[in-house]
């Protein structure tokens, strides 16, 4: 029996993980789940486990918050340590969290093959701490799993053989066709009391929400779009603790500030909302599938595809620029397309492929294994006999 090891650590990772781990169970793999610990509070991380039907992970290593270098650390130091009890044919990771690159480069260099589920997206920010993630991962994945056909050409740009690369889809779509019909049950538009029509608004990212003149500023954007469209704004933990009590004083009971909320409530929330402003990757895939307007608050976007076959724009930071394009969204909304594979069988076609069988981790490009050899016969013609 093929062990296939899946790692989750931080929100993102679980609505990807979900159809993965039936997809794998239904090809005759049953596979061991490691959930890091780098998210642990419970609307961030284990009542999402209810909502997508993940099972009881078969075990947390509880690494818990702390400085990039030490989140990494600890997921480095623990699960090599629970390696050390425990074997894996494959270690499969999603995403570009801390948790991904840290276990990649632990079953690396234990030379077990890993495969990375959204491989390829790319951002071209190096000051995004996922992008160092996200190239890091490919560099030394076995097998890559790409979302759409940006993807496939950013690795083939770095030289990445195509024997490596395999289109599959999104599959963060799989999780929310699976979950939207119960999604949309979920009374959460009546709870908060909001009417309709409404925004919904997410931003997490430190390059805004640790930045006080950036924050203040979209923050000031956001309290003029509520004049005309009034907002509810699930507050992630970094941005409640850099806000605190300032979040009241930007509401004008326009904007209502709300803890985070589980999967479910979300995305109902986003499916009803006219328009959604966010910082957040997954976002923007979600709202694309949903045909709901988007405005990205950033200056660039790893999901290219969202802008070009989707619903989404990138605003930047600007708060004119955003107050602007917000009216214009609301104004005329356009009809979207999505993405090629975008269709909710995304998990089925890794778990294929993967169930298929274990490649060697040794491969070489082609041309270079001359260079290899010759400098191998070099080395053993020099060593002392």
């Amino acid at each position: 029996m093929m062990k296939a090891v899946v790692i989750a650590g931080a929100r993102p990772n679980f609505v990807k993980i979900a159809p993965l781990l039936r997809a794998l169970r239904a090809e005759g793999v049953t596979p061991t789940l490691v959930h890091t610990g780098q998210h642990y509070d419970w609307a961030m991380s284990e009542a999402l486990f209810a909502d997508l039907g993940i099972p009881s992970p078969d075990v947390n290593l509880e690494v818990g918050s702390g400085s990039q270098g030490n989140q990494i650390a600890k997921v480095i130091s623990r699960f090599e340590a629970w390696l050390d009890e425990h074997s894996a044919d494959q270690v499969i990771v999603v995403g570009d969290v801390n948790s991904t690159i840290a276990t990649t480069l632990v079953a690396a260099k234990r030379w077990i093959p890993v495969a990375h589920v959204e491989a390829g997206l790319r951002s071209y920010d190096r000051t995004m701490p996922e992008e160092i993630n996200r190239l890091a991962v490919d560099a030394i994945a076995t097998w890559l799993f790409t979302p759409s056909a940006d993807a496939d050409e950013n690795l083939l740009a770095e030289g990445v053989h195509p024997s490596r690369i395999h289109l599959v889809g999104n599959i963060m779509v799989d999780s929310l066709l699976h979950s939207l019909a119960r999604a949309r049950e979920i009374p959460v538009v009546d709870r908060l009391g909001l009417d309709r029509p409404f925004g919904l608004v997410t931003l997490h990212r430190p390059a805004l929400v640790d930045n006080d003149a950036r924050l203040n500023a979209v923050l000031g954007a956001l309290r003029e779009i509520a004049v005309d469209l009034p907002l509810v704004f699930p507050m992630h933990p970094r941005t409640r603790a850099r806000l605190g009590d300032a979040a009241a004083m930007h509401a004008d009971g326009r904007i209502t500030f709300i803890d985070p909320v589980g999967y479910l409530e979300f995305l109902h929330l986003e499916a009803e909302a006219s328009l959604v402003l966010t910082d957040s990757g997954g976002v923007q895939e979600e709202t694309t599938v949903l045909g709901v307007p988007c405005l990205t608050l950033r200056e660039n976007t790893e999901r290219p595809v969202t802008i070009t076959q989707g619903t989404n724009r990138l605003v930047g930071l600007g708060p004119k620029e955003i107050v602007a394009a917000a009216q214009s969204v609301l104004a005329s909304k356009g009809p979207a397309s999505l993405p090629p594979l975008w269709d909710g069988q995304t998990a089925p076609r890794v778990a294929a492929i993967l169930a298929a069988g274990t490649p060697a981790v040794s491969w070489v490009p082609p041309a270079i294994a001359p260079l290899i050899d010759k400098r191998m016969t070099a080395i053993e013609s020099t060593e002392p006999r």
